[in-house]
């Protein structure tokens, strides 16, 4: 068992949306927890969030950030040997 305290002000909208549903106070804080919870276990994390967005108007080599080293030393002895 909880014990919860809440403002005046939440206390009177809990007892509003009681009366207008007809059910109970109980209930609704056991909707509302479910739906935090839901909400919680499937947060995405940023990368998740924007991951179709990065490099989206880049180079098109996805593979930059990795082989950048490689990249860079192929220029270099490229401009290097002409």
């Amino acid at each position: 068992m909880i014990s919860l305290r809440l403002s005046n002000d939440m206390e009177q909208k809990l007892n509003r949306v009681s009366k207008l549903e007809k059910t109970s106070k109980s209930e609704i804080i056991k909707k509302a927890l479910l739906m935090y919870f839901e909400k919680f276990t499937n947060s995405q994390s940023p990368y998740e969030l924007g991951k179709d967005l990065f490099g989206r108007n880049g180079s098109g080599n996805e593979n930059l950030s990795r082989d950048y080293k490689k990249i860079l030393k192929g220029k270099l002895r490229e401009k290097h040997t002409r």
